[in-house]
C-alpha cells in the first residue's frame, strides 16, 4: 500500500533533500527513522528536491508498506524519532499508483528578505542593508509570466530533458521590515528560484534594466543572469495534487 507524508524542515543543517553519498540529507534522515520503526527498508520519493540550507514549510513524500493500523500513531513515533529540525504534519493513504513528484501540479517557493538587523531572522531571512526598488521588481516579475524557457537560471549540468516551466504567480510584498518573494508554477529547475532573486535584486538596485531581463531569458545562459540569493532566505512552501491523487 501506499502512504503519502506531509513534511516541513528547517534545512540548516541539512545537504538539501536528496540523499548524498557523503553528507547529512533530509531523505536519509527521515528513511533511516522509518525503517527503524516499522522494521524494513523504507525508500521514499519527495515531490522534489531542496538544495543545501533551503528550508521547506510544506513537502510530500511517499513510501510503500502493508497494511498500517494507527497513522496517527506512527507519526506520533517517527516525530519522536526524527531531529527537532524536520516535523511530520500528517501521514495519509493514497492511491496505488499516486506519486509525490509526478501527480504535484503546482509548487510554491517563497524568499525572504530582512531589511534589519534581526538577530531570530538570522538563518531565515537575507539581510540586505539597502531596500531595492519594489516597484521595479515586480515590473521584471511580471515579466517572467511571458516565457516558458528558463535555462538561464537553471544550474549548469544538470540532468533535466527540458527547461520549460509555467510560471503563474510572481510578486513581491512588503510586510513591515521584511520583502517577500512568493512564485508559483508546475515545475522549478535546480537553482531556479535563487538565480531569479538574484537577478531581481540587481534590477531593483539599478545593476541592470527590464530590457535586460528579456535579453538575458532569451540567450538562455546563466552566466548573463545574476548571482542567486542565498539560500537560506528561500523555502518550499506549498504543494499542490489533483484530489483524485489524494482520495
Amino acid at each position: 500500500m501506499r502512504y503519502f507524508i506531509e513534511l516541513a524542515y528547517n534545512g540548516t543543517h541539512y545537504h538539501g533533500w536528496q540523499t548524498q553519498p557523503d553528507a547529512i540529507s533530509v531523505q536519509e534522515t527521515l528513511e533511516s527513522c522509518l525503517s527503524t520503526l516499522l522494521r524494513k527498508e523504507i525508500k521514499v520519493t519527495g515531490a522534489g528536491r531542496t538544495d543545501t540550507g533551503v528550508h521547506a514549510k510544506q513537502l510530500f513524500a511517499h513510501f510503500d508498506h502493508d497494511p498500517i493500523e494507527d497513522l496517527a500513531d506512527l507519526s506520533y513515533k517517527l516525530n519522536s524519532f526524527l531531529p527537532k529540525d524536520i516535523a511530520i504534519n500528517e501521514i495519509v493513504k493514497v492511491d496505488s499508483e499516486a506519486h509525490a513528484r509526478f501527480d504535484a501540479i503546482e509548487r510554491e517557493y517563497q524568499y525572504l528578505i530582512t531589511l534589519k538587523k534581526d538577530p531570530f531572522q538570522l538563518e531565515f531571512a537575507y539581510r540586505l542593508q539597502q531596500e531595492p526598488d519594489l516597484g521595479k521588481m515586480n515590473e521584471a516579475a511580471s515579466i517572467l509570466l511571458n516565457y516558458q524557457d528558463f535555462q538561464c537560471f537553471s544550474r549548469s549540468k544538470t540532468d533535466v530533458k527540458t527547461y520549460h516551466c509555467d510560471i503563474r504567480k510572481a510578486v513581491w510584498e512588503k510586510e513591515g521590515d521584511r520583502l517577500i518573494f512568493t512564485i508559483t508554477a508546475d515545475r522549478f529547475l535546480r537553482n531556479m528560484v535563487r538565480a531569479i532573486v538574484g537577478t531581481l535584486l540587481d534590477i531593483g538596485f539599478d545593476k541592470i534594466s527590464l530590457e535586460d531581463l528579456h535579453k538575458i531569458i532569451e540567450q538562455k545562459d546563466r552566466s548573463q543572469a545574476g548571482a542567486s540569493a542565498p539560500a537560506h532566505g528561500l523555502y518550499l512552501t506549498k504543494v499542490v495534487y489533483p484530489k483524485s491523487s489524494m482520495a
